[in-house]
């Protein structure tokens, strides 16, 4: 499924010009791909924002309009501001629905591990994305994974993750992606060393004995 969002052609190029677009909440880019002369566009940043709104975020596949043209596509590249860290440039990438491409798709986890959560047990999700090939109108938007029956010993690998058909994980099949931690921490024994015993009261040390007369 495609996100429609609509671009503005005709723009001027140049950083002054991006400044006073970027002020305007206006956001220079660029589409290109599939044998296109590369052409400048802009997007407002609320409707892109609304666009890359959904599960699938910057993997989302739109259709750009662009002036009187539609093109499928996705977000390849964008550049952030170092210190606001808002969208100051984008590239979008056209694409054939029907050829496979390769996308980093998130990962959510879905259910409760009771059973984990009795023993103290956290959830570790170590991965938050896995890159997958396939069909761009096939990309799944997101791998849902279901925790509910795991256990404190439980390990869930890539192997064990049913992709949709037509969709293949590009990393190797023992790829840990959810793993439990426990939160118990064992008490340490504290081993104290019994004191010395005295010798009888009174009774002098070997070194200080006086020889008989």
């Amino acid at each position: 499924m495609t996100t429609t969002l609509k671009t503005h052609v005709g723009r001027t190029t140049g950083s002054s010009e991006s400044r006073r677009l970027i002020t305007k909440d206006h956001i220079p880019a660029v589409i290109y791909g599939h044998g296109m002369t590369p052409v400048s566009i802009t997007v407002e940043r609320r409707e892109l924002r609304a666009a890359l709104s959904g599960p699938a975020g910057a993997n989302t596949i739109l259709e750009l309009q662009v002036g009187e043209h539609t093109y499928p596509a996705i977000v390849k590249e964008m550049q952030r501001d170092p210190v606001k860290r808002h969208v100051r440039h984008v590239d979008f990438m056209q694409i054939d629905l029907t050829e496979e491409i390769v996308m980093a798709v998130p990962v959510h986890l879905t259910g409760t591990a009771k059973a984990v959560l009795a023993e103290g047990g956290l959830i570790d999700p170590t991965v938050d994305r896995i890159e997958v090939r396939a069909a761009a109108n096939n990309i799944p938007n997101e791998i849902l994974i279901d925790i509910s029956h795991m256990g404190m010993d439980d390990v869930i690998r890539l192997s064990d993750i049913v992709l949709p058909k037509g969709v293949v994980a590009l990393a190797e099949p023992e790829l840990v992606i959810v793993t439990v931690l426990s939160t118990k921490v064992e008490a340490e024994v504290a081993v104290v060393a019994a004191p010395v015993e005295s010798d009888a009261p009174g009774a002098a040390a070997a070194g200080d004995a006086k020889p008989a007369n």
